[in-house]
């Protein structure tokens, strides 16, 4: 062939590949974030933060929307249906991944195949709140009262299958004792009863719960994971309290579809990993009590979490008969 046809012909081979090439790059347009709950709550703080350190390290936009209702499945929903070329973020609690299997009838996605686990955003401590009038002021005073009194303790969490009512079942089932559940349609409202004295306990979270302590309104006795909260020094965990192997954290982390290429998975991963080690984006988690350990930083570690999590959960709800609604 001669030397021109030759040239020709790669000429034409690249400007055919080139646009492929460029196609393949990747972020090639803004990303999105979908936070199944409405403005102003941890995960949308959270989902903010992140779109925040990744637009200027990705180079594109990041932008949260907001996609509330039923318990955050409809934004997981969405987002395992949305197209897998990293583009399109879930920012998820529990709820719609580890619970909602267990506690909602009909689910119109697979949490354990059509999402994939890409970072750790924030984790914290539930604490243990009592009325301020409940005659206890120890863990180990609460198990001896609740044995005492079986199922005279109502309990408020915020729905049937919420993190605060396996956290609640969780204790109950550890620590041997029978209490009422009584479900909201969220923790502010339980928390307005259990001031009002109708329930007597829920697990919540601290920025719900301390406020009320502080004005001698409730009472908190112990925080559920491992190490004490820098913020409650002085209150000690439950396993500390006396109730063995007890752990219960509330998390929130960023998913993707399960088809989603790898190269964008592990950009995404180093992206927030640079991030939140940074001094401000620490103190921010650190202020919300939702700085992760450690243990959950590396993304290796959080697909065994999230199957060890659901064999937990699958246990608390098959020993306290919770029904799919």
């Amino acid at each position: 062939m001669p030397i021109d046809r030759r040239h020709a012909c790669a000429a034409l081979l690249a400007a055919a590949v080139a646009p492929r090439a460029r196609a393949q790059a990747w972020p090639s347009k803004p990303l999105r974030v979908v936070v199944g709950a409405a403005p102003g709550g941890p995960s949308d703080f959270l989902a903010r933060l992140m779109a925040e350190q990744l637009t200027p390290l990705l180079g594109q936009p990041v932008v949260v929307e907001n996609k509330p209702g039923a318990s955050s499945t409809f934004a997981a929903d969405a987002v395992a249906k949305a197209p897998a070329d990293g583009h399109t973020l879930l920012m998820s609690g529990p709820a719609a991944i580890t619970n909602a299997p267990f506690v909602m009838a009909r689910l119109n996605y697979d949490p354990a195949r059509d999402l994939v686990p890409v970072a750790v955003i924030g984790a914290g401590a539930f604490v243990l709140a009592v009325n301020a009038a409940l005659p206890v002021r120890t863990v180990a005073d609460l198990a001896a009262y609740a044995a005492a009194n079986p199922r005279k303790i109502n309990y408020g969490s915020g729905g049937n299958g919420s993190s605060g009512h396996l956290a609640s079942e969780f204790y109950s089932q550890t620590a041997g004792v029978q209490m009422t559940h009584v479900p909201y349609k969220g923790d502010g409202l339980a928390m307005n009863d259990l001031l009002g004295g109708q329930i007597q306990l829920m697990f919540t979270a601290p920025n719900v719960a301390v406020p009320h302590a502080k004005a001698g309104r409730v009472r908190v006795l112990a925080v559920t994971s491992r190490e004490r909260l820098p913020s409650l020094p002085d209150v000690p965990t439950m396993v500390e309290a006396g109730v063995a192997d007890f752990e219960y954290l509330g998390w929130i982390m960023a998913f993707v579809p399960a088809a989603t290429p790898k190269p964008a998975i592990e950009a995404l991963q180093a992206a927030w990993a640079k991030s939140r080690n940074q001094p401000a984006v620490r103190g921010k988690l650190e202020e919300l009590g939702m700085l992760a350990p450690e243990r959950l930083a590396s993304p290796a570690a959080l697909a065994p979490f999230l199957r060890d999590e659901q064999a937990r959960l699958s246990r608390i709800v098959k020993a306290a008969g919770i029904k799919p609604e």
